[in-house]
């Protein structure tokens, strides 16, 4: 006899089979019992047909004759299991059916929503977002859920279009009824969707940079955003830059919402600093090649060039600059966190800096540095799970999905919670988070920031060494 505790009803089971072995209830990713059965080498799962019956929060399957494996080994014998079909008895079964129907309710999980790039022009942002937070999503779940519930992940693929994010984020929120939106991938897109959210006052939390996400505070409640602030990158690029003794920069970008956000920033702390910005170009997302901006930038004299993108396209600088034999350093902005990225320019790219979080530095950063473990723990996982590099555009989805699940936990939320309380109830607890380290950094979210990250905490000025090694600036001097 085995019995299984279920809520607070405790049902004996008796397993009968013909072949030699035990089998028991165990727990599995899905909150369901399914039969096991011990072997010489591992644990055997069989796949058995049954009639379920809802358990506080698992299920009890009835299961018909399984055909165990004949090299099997029993854990635990009686002397009646031989030469007998299988029977299955639930003791208390009367008793225990009332008290399994009325809490098949408690099964209900918490639905987060995401909408991501994962195919399209940003899927190199995209995809990485879209498997960290399955990745999580399963991990949860093997644990048990969130305060007991499972979590839910309904993803929409925008196909890297603001139509399809828009068109996601209300499918999500009307639709599906999620208590939170992940995403989307681009500013552009978090920008579109943003009223779309504070209108409905559903919490979102966009994978996307430009600082116009989350500003002004008192038209962005509902709404938050994990990467790095545009003005953080900004500054620390131009202290570098003093630091260097250079006061005159090119400034060149992508014609696209983050481009133009990372533009202004520069263009706004530049002056305070005494640096002066001698060019401005930029580039669309198709460009195939930058050679006649660059030349411009050449005769105007600047001694750094900052390019500032998200997109692939922005490689081709590198390239370009090399090719044409321009030799002043080299900038890129928090866009550039990506192993593909890097990757394009590994031949070109020694000596390109660029102001990130640190995940992509993870390998030498010391043991003792307060992300180690977190970054350490993301990446294994990742790289264990799906056989590629981890990018900071994963790590910020990571962040995101963790701020819903740790505000659910924090306010005690439960999925039969009426969905409008629920979502203020996650909207107040994200803002509230306080000192949790994340992929990014440090959190500490506060009524007038909502990205609750500090600038130098949360970055670390990186180089391209020879072969496309990235490592932190400081460790080169």
């Amino acid at each position: 006899m085995l019995r299984k505790n279920c809520g607070n009803l405790e049902i004996p089971i008796y397993f009968r089979f013909r072949q030699q072995g035990t089998i028991w209830l165990t727990s599995i990713p899905e909150h369901r019992f399914c039969t096991s059965i011990s072997g010489p080498q591992s644990s055997f799962r069989q796949s058995v047909s049954c009639e379920e019956y809802t358990c506080f929060r698992h299920t009890i399957a009835v299961m018909s004759e399984p055909q165990l494996p004949r090299t099997a080994t029993a854990v635990e014998r009686r002397p009646d299991m031989r030469g007998r079909d299988i029977i299955l008895v639930l003791t208390g079964l009367i008793f225990g059916l009332s008290a399994l129907l009325v809490h098949a309710q408690d099964r209900k999980p918490f639905k987060i929503g995401a909408v991501f790039s994962v195919t399209g022009k940003w899927s190199a942002l995209g995809d990485p977002e879209n498997k960290t937070v399955v990745m999580i999503a399963e991990s949860v779940n093997r644990a048990g859920g969130i305060n007991g519930f499972p979590v839910q992940l309904i993803v929409q693929d925008d196909e890297s279009l603001e139509g399809g994010a828009v068109g996601g984020v209300e499918k999500l929120m009307n639709q599906d009824k999620v208590l939170a939106v992940i995403g989307p991938s681009v500013s552009g897109h978090s920008l579109a969707v943003k009223p779309i959210c504070e209108k409905a006052k559903v919490p979102m939390v966009s994978c996307a940079a430009a600082e116009a996400i989350v500003t002004p505070p008192e038209s962005s409640r509902f709404v938050f955003k994990t990467p790095q602030l545009d003005s953080h990158v900004a500054m620390r690029i131009l202290e570098q830059v003093k630091s260097m003794g250079i006061n005159k920069i090119a400034i060149l970008t992508d014609n696209l919402p983050f481009g133009q956000q990372g533009r202004k920033q520069l263009e706004q702390y530049a002056s305070g600093m005494n640096i002066e910005i001698v060019a401005k170009e930029e580039y669309g997302p198709n460009a195939t090649n930058m050679t006649a901006q660059l030349e411009k930038i050449r005769a105007s004299g600047a001694g750094v060039i900052v390019n500032w993108s998200a997109a692939p396209v922005q490689t081709i600088v590198a390239k370009n600059m090399n090719a044409l034999q321009l030799k002043c350093p080299l900038f890129f902005s928090h866009g550039f966190g990506n192993p593909r990225f890097i990757q394009a320019v590994a031949d070109v790219g020694e000596g390109i800096m660029f102001p990130s979080g640190r995940l992509l530095a993870v390998d030498v950063l010391p043991r003792d540095h307060f992300q180690w473990k977190v970054l350490q723990d993301y990446k294994s996982a990742y790289e264990t799970k799906y056989g590629s590099a981890i990018s900071t555009f994963g790590g910020h989805a990571y962040d995101a999905l963790w701020l819903v699940l740790n505000a659910i936990k924090a306010k005690d939320v439960t999925p039969d919670m009426d969905v409008e309380n629920a979502r203020q109830l996650i909207r107040d607890g994200i803002e509230q988070t306080k000192g949790w380290v994340g992929i990014a950094g440090r959190f500490n979210m506060s009524r007038t920031d909502h990205t609750g990250l500090d600038k130098y905490d949360s970055l670390e000025m990186l180089v391209i060494t020879k072969g496309g090694k990235v490592v932190p600036l400081q460790q080169m001097k």
